[in-house]
């Protein structure tokens, strides 16, 4: 194995940038440590120091004096209770709608969320994955994150999956050059973990300002995060899929439908099937 001092800087980014894509977030120590040896030593000193504590005197064992065991209160630690720095608090959203609400255009709107540190997951990602394509759609194609592809290139719906969703389009007349892509959440979670739900909530103004400045006539949604967070369902994507439904976005009710991620037929090409008749449905919706 080699230190990270025999790499050349070209090595080393590529190094970091392979601990990234499989979740790695935080570097600890700068030199091993032995924890067996650490806790082998812990566990002899426990045990030299158990026969003294396993004999007190015999006033402790009848009654102990209260000023005692009010020190022994003083004296017991308190509960190693650590912060959840991973969760946005409810400021954090409040921010984050300030900043959305701000923007009145979708450039500004990328300045703002570039400027944005209220959400945790801008720290492990590489960078912003913000929508991408006709600024005036018809239709709006909103997935649930980047992921590694998208966080490599800094646009949604790259790599395999994007070339499975250029697919789709295509089948039924359609061209990404034409249409407004983008995700609810616009940074990649560490591993491609699902984002929390305050991670979702943070998100939201953001995602709801894409959309009210795009003012696209209809939603594509894919896959089961996008479609449960933006028709506001605890539905799976089986039960929302297939029809029609409606989003309401700054006073606008937009018509919306749900399928199936490209990355769900990447993963199960059985599931083509059932994205070719939602397709066709759709298809046939745009043109009602």
């Amino acid at each position: 194995m080699n230190a990270a001092n025999d790499l050349n800087p070209a090595q080393l980014r590529s190094l970091l940038h392979f601990y990234a894509d499989a979740g790695v977030e935080w570097l600890l120590e700068e030199e091993a440590v032995d924890r067996i040896a650490e806790f082998e030593a812990m566990r002899a000193a426990r045990g030299m120091q158990a026969p003294r504590e396993t004999a007190p005197a015999p006033q402790q064992a009848t009654r102990p004096a209260p000023a005692r065991q009010e020190q022994s209160r003083a004296a017991a630690p308190a509960p190693n209770v650590l912060p959840n720095v991973a969760i946005p608090d409810s400021q954090a959203v409040a921010e984050a709608e300030f900043a959305a609400g701000s923007a009145r255009s979708l450039e500004e709107l990328r300045t703002a969320m570039e400027a944005f540190n209220g959400c945790n997951l801008k720290t492990s990602a590489r960078c912003l994955v913000f929508a991408a394509g006709n600024a005036k759609p018809s239709v709006m194609v909103i997935g649930a994150m980047p992921n590694a592809d998208d966080d490599r290139d800094g646009q949604p719906f790259s790599g395999r999956q994007g070339t499975m969703l250029d697919r789709m389009l295509a089948g039924i007349g359609l061209d990404r050059a034409d249409l407004l892509l983008s995700n609810v959440v616009p940074w990649r979670p560490p591993g491609n973990r699902p984002p929390s739900q305050r991670e979702a909530d943070i998100c939201r103004p953001f995602i709801e300002r894409q959309i009210a400045l795009a003012e696209p006539n209809h939603l594509l949604i894919l896959g089961n995060f996008a479609a449960r967070f933006l028709l506001r369902s605890s539905d799976t994507i089986h039960q929302l899929r297939g029809e029609w439904r409606e989003v309401a976005i700054s006073g606008r009710t937009i018509p919306a439908f749900a399928t199936l991620h490209p990355q769900d037929l990447v993963t199960a090409p059985v599931s083509k099937r059932l994205v070719w008749q939602d397709l066709l449905a759709f298809r046939a919706g745009l043109r009602a």
